[in-house]
């Protein structure tokens, strides 16, 4: 792509809410919410997320037009559009990750609104190719399967399957010389896993290594020249808690820390509102790994500022947003800072039913380089910002649509290096 300077370092950060049921996308400064710009008729994939690249640059999946999206957040105010680029790709759109440079990208797709899996087509680009943008798709599994992008002399595209539980290795050049009409995608190395179950995935660019979760524990792998060898999983059980498994995971760049939540209790997800909740943490460094409660009901996502990480708990007895301070030292042990009330949600879920179907919900963003946490209040239209330093909320912003199931928000800060992780949050 062209190249873009980076964004002014004094400049605010800013939210981009996408609403992907209305379909729409805000553009806002922080913490006093001006809208900087906005995107009509955009139905942003919701799984797949936002995915940070180099320059302060973010790429997303529009599930309706079948288009990757590069969004320029701090070009709107300084002379440019906010997309940067399109490029049509297979959809509906499960996952999406970048090699560490952010050329390459990959996307997978999943069920979308389908009760069952019709489409295993699997999305290869590279945005710097010599004639401009250019996308490859190819058919593999279907599913509902995970991907990195591993860097290097010959990127590596690593899909991530379940039922039965397998890591697929493709060579990204390769899959860009496939030929039309979406032939199988043969790969150059299978690596079988023991679970049937996996969600989650993460790549530290650092060590070459990627991440997936199970429920028998966090599997590894490690590039090796041109192929992966296997490693020995990381389990869930810790600081004396076991039982339960992640369904989330994430790098953390400031701290080179692996995140997740650990969710135990009853199998019925009509009892949801027992379910327990840890938070998972593993150093990459210092291989300790450890687990703190953090109450019961429904917790999913996370997200990483400069000196804490937010989760957010959605509980009939109240919601709250959960700040744990992350010191950067290898040695020293995540605690829980705060724990700050948040407005209860009309449609939120109820006990007895699930909590992920026809109701609300809330999304949550922060930035590694900033202090700033932004959480949606689904149905409402409101967002609300907090500065995690202070344990306060600072701001509460509305959008022109409810953020039906929540919205999805990616918060920026210039120069935060957020594209250290490089798989779609």
């Amino acid at each position: 792509m062209p190249h873009t300077s980076p964004p002014d370092p004094h400049a605010p950060s800013r939210l981009l809410v996408s609403d992907h049921v209305a379909g729409r996308v805000s553009l806002l400064d922080l913490p006093d919410g001006t809208e900087r710009a906005e995107l009509n008729h955009r139905h942003l994939s919701e799984h797949a997320g936002f995915l940070a690249l180099p320059d302060g640059l973010l790429a997303c999946v529009d599930e309706r037009a079948g288009e990757l999206l590069v969004l320029d957040p701090y070009g709107p105010g300084a002379g440019r559009p906010l997309v940067r680029r399109r490029i049509p790709v297979a959809v509906p759109a499960e996952h999406l990750a970048a090699d560490p440079d952010g050329r390459r990208l990959a996307v997978t797709t999943g069920l979308g609104r389908n009760e069952e899996a019709w489409t295993g087509l699997l999305t290869a680009v590279d945005l710097d190719a010599p004639d401009g943008a250019v996308a490859v798709r190819v058919r593999g599994r279907t599913g509902e399967p995970g991907v990195t992008v591993l860097g290097g002399a010959s990127p590596l595209v690593v899909v991530r399957h379940r039922e039965p539980g397998e890591l697929l290795v493709h060579r990204h050049r390769e899959l860009m010389r496939s030929a039309p009409s979406c032939p199988p995608a043969v790969p150059v190395r299978r690596i079988a896993l023991p679970d049937d179950d996996g969600h989650g995935d993460a790549h530290d660019p650092f060590s070459g290594r990627l991440f997936a979760s199970a429920g028998s524990g966090v599997h590894r792998a490690r590039r090796e020249g041109d192929d992966l060898t296997a490693e020995t999983p990381l389990p869930w059980s810790a600081d004396g808690r076991s039982g339960g498994r992640g369904y989330y995971l994430r790098l953390d760049p400031v701290r080179r820390m692996l995140w997740s939540c650990v969710r135990g209790g009853p199998g019925d997800p009509g009892q949801w509102p027992d379910w327990s909740n840890d938070a998972w943490w593993h150093h990459l460094d210092s291989g300790e790994t450890g687990r703190l409660g953090l109450g019961p009901g429904l917790v999913f996502r996370l997200a990483v500022t400069a000196r804490h990480i937010a989760f957010t708990r959605v509980h009939p007895d109240g919601d709250e947003l959960i700040l744990l301070t992350a010191p950067p030292a290898a040695g020293s042990r995540p605690e829980v800072g705060a724990r700050l009330p948040l407005p209860a949600m009309s449609g939120a879920p109820r006990r007895g039913g699930t909590p992920w179907d026809g109701v609300q919900r809330r999304a949550v963003a922060a930035s590694p380089g900033g202090g700033l946490v932004a959480v949606s209040r689904g149905g409402h239209g409101e967002v609300h910002v907090f500065d995690a330093d202070k344990a306060a909320l600072i701001s509460t912003l509305t959008v022109p649509t409810p953020l039906d199931d929540g919205g999805h928000l990616a918060l920026v800060t210039p120069g935060d290096g957020a594209h250290a992780d490089p798989v779609g949050r």
